[in-house]
């Protein structure tokens, strides 16, 4: 008898998979949270800060023994909000555990309003080679709205002090804002492209339940984007990046030749990972873990020695096989039918022939050769292209 589908991808992963070569550190703190903001953090907690640097050196103990990575990146909340010291002692507890390989990228996200000199300085000692700035706007008035707790010139500033240490910078911001006109987002995109950063990664605003937003929405007090216009300012800065000689490598990000998120290309290539940290996620030896999303009670549990997993997983094949899809897809380049295959044992078609032929058919997929990818039309609607494919 033949081997079964579920045989095949398991065959498959098995001969791919090796030790994550990429490791993220969750750092939870900020000084207060946005109202559009659904991660996982805490504000107005200093009292927690050593408590967690104590927990993230038991957690991350786990391992036994070091794992060098390739990538590593300190997301948030606010890494930089810690401040140097207790930034430089977590960025050194990080590295006995997950020594950095010669070619190695470690990125840290960075308020604006905290980059000053003394943090780039610690920064500069640790090693980071990567700031990822939280600007999302350089337009006052957006970011009071938004909640920011700085200025168009507090980005500017901070990537001045990166650059001038020889930091990549990677800048995020956010269009479709209440209120926001096609011009606006176009002088905002300006403004970013004269600050010539690495990497720029472009959100249109979400409204996420159990947001203040979300509230202030229902309650009449904020009006969504009409949908139109989030799509022409998407248009808009897709064409605007490129002609500034970014690359337009995956739906939300752009960058400088050379200059991609090796980190995050490790997540959309399916590749395992390490993580530490509330409500931070691993994918190791085919199985996926996340701890608490409660910083209080990912601390408790740790401190009394105990596993701060809330969740654990291992995919069923197709699952995994439909999700590393999606990863893929997602990606301007598209997937490979041919690496797909022998990354999962599976062909795209038989998992998924009749949503992607629809799809193909209405102008929102393309198949060149041996790749499938979104065409610019499916870029605008990938969200729900997502859904019928996994």
């Amino acid at each position: 008898m033949g081997a079964t589908a579920s045989t095949k991808v398991g065959e498959a992963e098995s001969a791919n998979r090796s030790p994550p070569r990429s490791a993220y550190i969750h750092v939870p703190f900020c000084r207060h949270r946005c109202g559009y903001c659904n991660f996982t953090l805490v504000a107005g907690r200093d009292d927690l800060i050593d408590e967690y640097l104590r927990a993230i050196e038991l957690e991350i103990a786990r391992l036994e023994t070091p794992c060098e990575v390739d990538t590593l990146y300190f997301g948030g909340g606010t890494p930089t909000y810690l401040g140097p010291l207790p930034l430089q002692r977590l960025g050194e507890t990080v590295l006995r555990w997950h020594p950095l390989a010669a070619c190695r990228e470690w990125t840290v996200e960075a308020n604006p309003a905290d980059v000053d000199a003394p943090m780039i300085e610690a920064l500069g000692e640790l090693g980071v080679s990567r700031l990822s700035l939280g600007g999302q706007s350089l337009r006052d008035e957006k970011l009071r709205l938004l909640e920011r707790d700085h200025t168009g010139r507090d980005v500017a500033q901070a990537v001045e002090l990166a650059r001038g240490a020889g930091l990549q910078i990677a800048l995020d911001l956010i269009f479709a804002t209440p209120g926001e006109t096609l011009g606006q987002w176009l002088a905002d995109v300006e403004a970013a492209i004269a600050l010539e950063p690495d990497h720029v990664s472009t959100y249109g605003l979400t409204f996420e339940r159990g947001t203040a937003f979300w509230s202030r929405r229902r309650r009449g007090e904020l009006v969504a984007a009409d949908e139109e216009l989030e799509r022409a300012m998407y248009a808009a800065v897709i064409d605007r990046l490129t002609a500034a000689g970014f690359e337009h490598y995956e739906v939300s990000n752009f960058a400088r030749p050379g200059r991609r998120s090796r980190h995050n290309q490790a997540y959309w290539s399916g590749d395992g990972y390490y993580a530490a940290g509330p409500g931070a996620a691993r994918y190791v030896d085919g199985i996926r873990e996340t701890n608490h999303r409660s910083t209080t009670t990912y601390l408790r549990r740790v401190l009394a020695g105990e596993s701060p997993v809330a969740e654990r997983e291992r995919l069923e094949p197709e699952a995994r096989a439909r999700e590393l899809l999606v990863f893929a897809l997602r990606r301007i380049e598209g997937v490979s039918r041919c690496d797909f295959r022998a990354k999962t044992g599976y062909t795209i078609e038989e998992l998924v022939a009749e949503p992607v032929a629809k799809f193909m058919s209405l102008g929102l997929l393309q198949s060149a050769g041996d790749r499938l990818r979104l065409t610019r039309e499916g870029l605008f609607v990938s969200d729900a292209i997502w859904p019928e494919l996994l």
